[in-house]
């Protein structure tokens, strides 16, 4: 049996991951919308057992960030230093060990094989948070079993960057799960299907 893989990702409503900071952005980390609810949720999703992946320019982005330890962005916040804490795959071909980074091994390779064959060994479930273009991949070539999406209350379409899809192939998504945290913030968890072509 093969674990399962999840694409885990936070969105504004216009479908960016992160805004411009060093711009004209002034959202601070969750846009400003965490809650106690989203995050007791976070910690518990990251209480099961797990194995993080990461791309390498996530992974570096979160170093940085958890080193500023920046209270703005969240980054203390008990489901990341959960998160930081899980065994954790780097899929890179210019990072190197040692990393800053509890238990991360990096793998040099194709992600789309790396990936593959960690879904065959593993014995738990696999769960990226981040990571755009490598997730895009992922789910290109079949391997993405959820995309659980958590939609913040903000359109950011002067300042967003990063937007979160841009470039992946036609998908059908079947809902699996949905929730509303603190009365604004959704979380949609869905099962990909890739669209036919016509």
């Amino acid at each position: 049996m093969t674990a399962s893989y999840t694409y885990d990702i936070f969105t504004t409503l216009d479908g960016y991951g992160s805004y411009d900071g060093d711009g004209d952005g002034d959202w601070g980390g969750y846009w400003g919308k965490q809650g106690t609810e989203l995050l007791a949720h976070r910690l518990a999703l990251f209480g099961q057992e797990q194995r993080m992946v990461f791309g390498a320019t996530t992974f570096r982005q979160f170093v940085e960030m958890l080193a500023s330890d920046d209270e703005e962005y969240g980054v203390g916040d008990p489901w990341v230093t959960r998160m930081r804490n899980m065994p954790t795959t780097v899929v890179s071909s210019t990072l190197t060990e040692p990393l800053d980074w509890p238990d991360a091994t990096v793998v040099n390779g194709d992600a789309v094989e790396v990936v593959a064959r960690l879904k065959e060994e593993s014995d738990v479930p696999l769960r990226s948070h981040g990571s755009l273009s490598l997730n895009r991949a992922l789910l290109a070539a079949g391997l993405v079993d959820r995309v659980q999406v958590t939609i913040f209350p903000v359109i950011s379409g002067r300042t967003g960057t990063q937007p979160v899809l841009r470039g992946a192939a036609d998908f059908d998504l079947e809902l699996l799960e949905s929730r509303t945290l603190d009365g604004r913030t959704q979380e949609l968890v869905y099962r990909p299907t890739p669209h036919p072509a016509p």
